[in-house]
C-alpha cells in the first residue's frame, strides 16, 4: 500500500453528501437529462435542487407511513431512481431491486424483504402489482411533481433521524432465483467508507462527467458512479442502452466511464476495426492481426498522434479515466487505452464489501494486478497453499452487517471481524493482489489437483472467434472428473477469418473451436487440458454480462 493518499472529506451518511455537495458546488449541474421529443435539448439538475427534491421525498415517504420500513426501487438507471434510492435509505431501508428479474421474482424480493411501498417505471409497477404483493406503487413520474418546498420543522424532522453504523439501510438480494439469492445488509456508513477509501485513492474532481452504463441496483454503480461521483460535484448522465453507447459519448462527452471488461473488449474491438478500415494500408495489417496497444507502438509517431486523435474525438473527447471491475481485465485492453492516453484502472470487489476492496488507483499500477488493498482496509490471504494461494479475507468500515435473516450464512463468511470473500488468490511481497478464481468454483482431479477455471477461461477468451466460455467439472467416459468448456462461439469472426466456412454448420464450426482449444490446451500442464468441448450458442448472464455460475450454464 502506498503512503500516499489524497487529503478528503469523509462522510458518515447520504444526508451528509447531499447537503454537503448543495452547499459546495450549489448551481452545478449535478444531471445532465435528456428532455424527451427533442434530439439535442438537455435538463439540468442543480446539486441545490437535488437536495431539494431529496429532502421533498423524505418529507413523502414521512408523510405516506414510510419512516422505518423498507422500499423497493426498481427501473432503469436515472435521476428519478437515484433520488429515490437516497431517501429511502434515509427515511426507511432502501431495496434496490434488478430491473431485469421477472414481475414475480420482484413481487418475491419485496415479500421477503418486507417492503411496503415500490418506486419504479410504469411497466414494471403495472407487472409487479399484478403479482398480488399488497404494497403502495409508484410511478417515477411523481419526483417531478413533488412540491419542493419542504417546511423548517420537517426538515429538522429528516435531519433528526437517525442512521446508525449498526443498522441496515441499504438491502441488495444477490444474483440467483430467488430461492438462492442472499440479502446483503449494508449501513450507508459502510457505503460512505468505502467511498472514502476510494476518493483517497483516485482524483475526482467537479470537472469531471460519467456516462452511467451498468445497472444502479449493483453497489459496483450505485457507489463508485453515483454517489462517490454526487459527493464530489462531478455531473451524472445516463445511457440510452448498451447499444447506444457510441452515440452517448459523443453527445454527452463524458471524462469517466465505470465498466466491466466486456464493453472495454467491445470499444476496443469496435476501435480497431475502424482504425484497420481507415489509415494506411501498410499499417493497416497492424490493427488487424495485433491489439491495440502494440498496433499504437509501432507505427509512426506523426501517423499515431493523428489516429490517437481520432480514437479519442469517437470516445467523446474528453475522456481520461475508466475504472473496470466485476471479472478479470485481460492486461492487454488496459495497455490499449493507455496507448491513447486513458487511464484504466482495475479493482476487486464484492457487494459484501461496498463494493470495493482492493485496486489499482493514481499512485500505483499493475496490469497484471487487481491492485492493493484501499486506503483504511486490511486484507490477507488465509490458509495459503505451496503457491501462496489460498482464500482472500478483508476487514473494514466498509463491511456488510451480515446477510438478511440469514444467522448461519452470515456466521460462515464473518469471523473475528474478517470477511471470508470466497475468493482464491495470492499477494505478493509488494502488496500486489492476484485473482485466481471462486472457492467454491475450483475443480479438484482424481489425483487431487485444483484447476481453476478462470485461468483456462482467460486464456480462451484471447481468441476473436470465441464470444463467451465457461470452464466447470464434467466427467469422462471412464467417470474421471475431466475438464469441460462450454464455448459460445464468434460465428462473425469465424466468417471474416475462414471466408470457405459455413458457419450453419455445428459441426465445421465445432471443428473450428476445437483446434483452439487445443492450441490452448499445448500451453498448459496435462492436468489441466480441456478434456471436453461443447459448444452452445448462448450462455446465462447476470445485468453485469458476467456469466452465471448456476443454473443451465452450469450442466
Amino acid at each position: 500500500m502506498s503512503a500516499q493518499i489524497y487529503q478528503e472529506t469523509k462522510f458518515a451518511n447520504y444526508r451528509e453528501i447531499v447537503n454537503h455537495s448543495a452547499e459546495t458546488f450549489k448551481d452545478k449541474a449535478a444531471f445532465q437529462l435528456k428532455v424527451k421529443g427533442k434530439e439535442s435539448g438537455y435538463r439540468y439538475i442543480s446539486f441545490e435542487a437535488a437536495r431539494d427534491i431529496y429532502y421533498a421525498l423524505c418529507a413523502d415517504f414521512i408523510d405516506r407511513g414510510y419512516k422505518g420500513k423498507r422500499i423497493a426501487v426498481m427501473g432503469k438507471n436515472s435521476c428519478e431512481w437515484s433520488l429515490c434510492y437516497l431517501a429511502a435509505s434515509t427515511v426507511g431501508c432502501v431495496v434496490p431491486i434488478d430491473k431485469e428479474v421477472s414481475a414475480e421474482d420482484a413481487a418475491a424480493f419485496m415479500k421477503s424483504a418486507e417492503c411496503v411501498a415500490m418506486f419504479a417505471d410504469r411497466k414494471m409497477i403495472d407487472a409487479v402489482r399484478e403479482q398480488g404483493y399488497p404494497a403502495d406503487y409508484h410511478d417515477f413520474s411523481f419526483v417531478w411533481e413533488l412540491d419542493i418546498s419542504v417546511s423548517p420543522e420537517k426538515k429538522a424532522e429528516i435531519d433528526a433521524i437517525e442512521l446508525p453504523k449498526d443498522e441496515c439501510q441499504v438491502l441488495i438480494f444477490t444474483s440467483g432465483t430467488t430461492g438462492s439469492s442472499k440479502g446483503v445488509c449494508l449501513s450507508q456508513a459502510a457505503v460512505c467508507a468505502n467511498i472514502y477509501s476510494t476518493v483517497q485513492a483516485v482524483k475526482i474532481t467537479p470537472k469531471d462527467k460519467t456516462l452511467s452504463l451498468l445497472p444502479l441496483h449493483h453497489t459496483y454503480e450505485c457507489t463508485l458512479n453515483f454517489l462517490l461521483l454526487f459527493s464530489k460535484g462531478a455531473c451524472i448522465t445516463y445511457c440510452d442502452g448498451l447499444t447506444k453507447i457510441k452515440k452517448n459519448l459523443l453527445e454527452y462527452q463524458p471524462t469517466i466511464l465505470v465498466v466491466v471488461p466486456v464493453i472495454l473488449n467491445m470499444l476496443s474491438k469496435q476501435i480497431k476495426k475502424g482504425v484497420a478500415a481507415s489509415c494506411p494500408k501498410k499499417y493497416a495489417r497492424l490493427f488487424e492481426e495485433h491489439t491495440l496497444g502494440y498496433a499504437m507502438g509501432h507505427i509512426p509517431l506523426p501517423i499515431r498522434w493523428v489516429i490517437k486523435r481520432s480514437i479519442r474525438k469517437q470516445l467523446g473527447g474528453q475522456m481520461r479515466l475508466f475504472i473496470v471491475g466485476a471479472a478479470a481485465v485481460e492486461p492487454h485492453l488496459i495497455e490499449d487505452f493507455d496507448a491513447i492516453g486513458i487511464e484504466t484502472l482495475q479493482g476487486y470487489g464484492l457487494t459484501e464489501c461496498a463494493p470495493l476492496v482492493a485496486g489499482n488507483c493514481d499512485f500505483y499500477m499493475n496490469v497484471n494486478s487487481a491492485g492493493k488493498v484501499m486506503p483504511g482496509n486490511e486484507m490477507k490471504i488465509d490458509n495459503p497453499n505451496e503457491e501462496g494461494v489460498g482464500e482472500i479475507i478483508t476487514r473494514g468500515e466498509n463491511l456488510m452487517l451480515g446477510y438478511y435473516r440469514d444467522q448461519e450464512a452470515t456466521d460462515a463468511v464473518m469471523q473475528d471481524g474478517w470477511f471470508r470473500t470466497g475468493d482464491l488468490g495470492y499477494i505478493d511481497e509488494e502488496g500486489w493482489l492476484y485473482i485466481r478464481g471462486r472457492l467454491k468454483n475450483v475443480i479438484v482431479t482424481s489425483n487431487g489437483k485444483n484447476i481453476y477455471p478462470e485461468e483456462l477461461e482467460e486464456r480462451l477468451g484471447n481468441y476473436s472467434e470465441i464470444a463467451d466460455a465457461i470452464v466447470i467439472a464434467g466427467k469422462s467416459r471412464d467417470g474421471e472428473t475431466s475438464v469441460k468448456a462450454k464455448i459460445v462461439a464468434n460465428l462473425e469472426e469465424l466468417k471474416e477469418k475462414f471466408e470457405d466456412l459455413n458457419v450453419d454448420d455445428a459441426d465445421a464450426v465445432k471443428e473450428k473451436i476445437k483446434a483452439i482449444v487445443d492450441e490452448v490446451n499445448e500451453k498448459i500442464p496435462v492436468y489441466k487440458k480441456i478434456r471436453i468441448v461443447e459448444v452452445v450458442k448462448e450462455l446465462e448472464k447476470t445485468t453485469t454480462a458476467k456469466i452465471k455460475r448456476y443454473g443451465k450454464n452450469m450442466e
